[in-house]
């Protein structure tokens, strides 16, 4: 009779939390995650306001960079806006309608940029 591979129920391994959830090896043995270059990106700069209390925050979505590098481009845009933001969800999030000084930006490290929604 075969047996099928069942999940491990309690484990004294102390390094069994420590495991990948993807691969399941410690230390992990997946791929390292690279960032597109700028010139193959499009940025999609939105003005959003809903669900913020009437706050309007400026959303830059679509960049595939890694967690370093969506961190550094967050710091680089908010001191060009002069305002501060965070990183939610894989997106970058910006304080007040700046959209237009973002894709200023964007575009001089050389993103191509695009306006969507309203």
């Amino acid at each position: 009779m075969s047996r099928k591979k069942r999940n491990v129920v309690y484990s004294t391994d102390p390094a069994y939390k420590k495991r990948c959830p993807r691969c399941g090896s410690f230390p992990c043995r997946c791929p390292r995650p690279k960032s597109r270059p700028p010139s193959e990106q499009t940025a999609r700069i939105r003005r959003e306001k809903k669900g913020r209390g009437g706050k309007t925050v400026t959303v830059i979505m679509n960049l595939q960079l890694t967690a370093a590098d969506r961190k550094a481009l967050a710091k680089q845009l908010k001191q060009a806006c002069g305002s501060g933001g965070a990183i939610k969800d894989d997106v970058i999030e910006i304080q007040g309608d700046n959209r237009d000084k973002v894709a200023a930006k964007l575009q001089q490290l050389g993103y191509k940029t695009k306006f969507v929604g309203g």
